[in-house]
């Protein structure tokens, strides 16, 4: 390896390893306070909320794979899961008869609610119980920076 190649400091590689266990922790404990409520995994959540949220209640799967962090292969089984569970449903894009919108049903919008109840109490729990305002709202701009 080169000598010129930059190296990062001991303070950043620090934040780096805590951005990343805090991550971790917090999903964790977020998945499990979902299951004790006998509620589907956060994933669930996040397809159900950018169709809920989009303004046609549909997307194409690439749509909700860019807003999403699933990947491909992840993303098609779990539309296949929530298609069968009824939450969502297929339809012909017209422009194009190989193509799909996943369109959300209204059981899925309700399960997207029941949902929110479980993980925004949690968010309150794990993370708006731990920091201030001023706090949150500061930890949010230096995010800012890598999005």
């Amino acid at each position: 390896m080169s000598e010129k190649m930059p190296k990062p400091s001991e303070t950043v590689i620090s934040a780096w390893t805590r951005i990343m266990r805090a991550r971790e922790r917090l999903l964790g404990a977020i998945e499990a306070d979902l299951k004790e409520a006998r509620m589907p995994p956060l994933a669930w959540y996040d397809v159900l909320w950018e169709l809920a949220r989009s303004q046609s209640g549909r997307l194409r799967p690439y749509e909700i794979e860019e807003r999403t962090l699933l990947t491909q292969y992840n993303l098609s089984r779990l539309l296949d899961r929530l298609e069968r569970e009824g939450l969502v449903r297929r339809e012909v894009f017209a422009e194009d008869g190989r193509g799909r919108w996943i369109v959300i049903t209204e059981a899925g919008r309700q399960l997207r609610e029941r949902m929110w109840v479980v993980y925004g109490r949690s968010i309150e729990t794990h993370i708006g119980g731990k920091l201030a305002e001023s706090e949150a709202r500061s930890i949010a701009g230096l995010l800012d920076r890598f999005l």
